[in-house]
């Protein structure tokens, strides 16, 4: 997924950008325009909702469009974003409507991915790949109570286990042929195996967490600044920062924290989360745009999920303004005409074509963020 390397044949000589893959060409953005300020409301949240599926969801593949021309399904571990997304909206309205697209998308995925074979290497070329349809596979049954989503996420995290997890010298490999170590594989094996571990209460998924945790504070992660490493090849941190890194740090960190209480924890998400309003946001605290034309458009979507476990799980308000302003920067700057928001949330949203990625982020947002009263 995403950037790091252009293909799996080169991923041993290319370490530029994060872990998946771009397209050549970007669109041509309209010239910006100002925007009168907006607070978004509950019923934003709805509109924002309905509109990203109007334009991105196919009912007949029970999957998400790569663009607004639908003529192809997106990049498959994007697919568990916009699941979560379905479910947190649903998490948020208790919509009938939304439960019953919470089980179509399973049955989508179930009937594109080879109904979860994980060991099929066609379908799946890359760990983490995998691992986010884990993390959503089990949400999935803790709000649905179906048994056999709870069944592919305990397959699929095991066999992720015994071919990634380095048992010599700790940490994941991100790739088939092991050739790095990267942030987005590691922390949400995290988040993976917490979720599994509230589910079932097998001690032997919290003491997994907290092995790649660990590792992961040492191999990929600044103790001083917060900074969450990209990737980390034969002992090199690739120190590229993207916000998707720093959300699954900050949603590892807090999922422990919650669990065991251990301070540490919580201080380490605390850290990442100023690192990216302090560093990686803009002097208004916008957060960066990613996403030229290729899957990272999803990134905020994932920093915004977990960024709201650390506000609300963890009770540190003090980031919620930030996440409201950047919702609001971005719902403001939707596209006036079709009411899809962007990635770049400091711009007007492009009228011709926008992928679902760099429109998914903010309608993300305002499903987990509560509006101000």
């Amino acid at each position: 997924m995403k950037n790091l390397f252009s293909s799996i044949a080169t991923a041993a000589l290319l370490f530029t950008t994060s872990c998946g893959k771009s397209s050549p060409a970007s669109p041509v953005v309209d010239p910006p325009v100002v925007l009168p300020t907006v607070s978004f409301t509950a019923k934003d949240a709805n509109a924002a909702f309905y509109t990203f599926n109007s334009y991105f969801y196919s009912k007949t593949d029970k999957l998400y469009y790569a663009t607004t021309e639908k003529k192809d399904i997106g990049a498959i571990w994007t697919q568990a974003v916009y699941w979560d997304l379905v479910m947190d909206i649903y998490k948020r309205t208790s919509d009938q409507e939304q439960l019953a697209m919470i089980n179509d998308i399973y049955q989508g995925g179930y009937n594109r991915y080879d109904h979860f074979d994980w060991t099929n290497k066609t379908v799946w070329f890359i760990y983490d790949d995998m691992m986010w349809w884990i993390i959503s596979l089990a949400r999935a049954n803790q709000i649905t109570g179906n048994a056999d989503y709870l069944a592919h996420a305990i397959a699929g995290f095991h066999h992720v286990w015994d071919n990634s997890y380095d048992a010599a010298n700790g940490g994941m490999w991100w790739d088939f042929n092991h050739t790095g170590k990267n942030s987005c594989i590691n922390f949400p094996t995290v988040i993976a195996a917490m979720t599994l571990y509230n589910i079932t209460k097998d001690k032997a998924y919290l003491d997994k967490a907290k092995s790649i945790y660990s590792w992961g504070v040492t191999n990929l992660y600044d103790n001083t600044t917060g900074r969450v490493a990209d990737n980390n090849v034969n002992g090199n941190k690739g120190w590229s920062d993207y916000t998707y890194n720093l959300g699954t740090f900050i949603g590892a960190a807090v999922m422990l924290y919650k669990a065991t209480g251990e301070q540490s924890y919580l201080d380490n998400a605390k850290l990442a989360a100023d690192y990216t309003q302090k560093t990686m946001s803009d002097k208004d605290g916008i957060l960066p745009a990613e996403g030229d034309w290729n899957e990272q458009g999803v990134l905020k979507a994932i920093f915004g999920h977990y960024i709201m476990t650390l506000i609300t799980d963890a009770g540190q308000q003090q980031y919620l303004p930030w996440i409201r302003k950047n919702i609001n920067t971005a719902w403001g700057n939707r596209d006036a005409t079709r009411g899809i928001t962007y990635r770049n949330y400091k711009i007007p949203c492009p009228s011709g074509i926008v992928q679902s990625y760099e429109a998914s982020s903010a309608v993300e947002m305002m499903q987990v963020c509560p509006p101000e009263k």
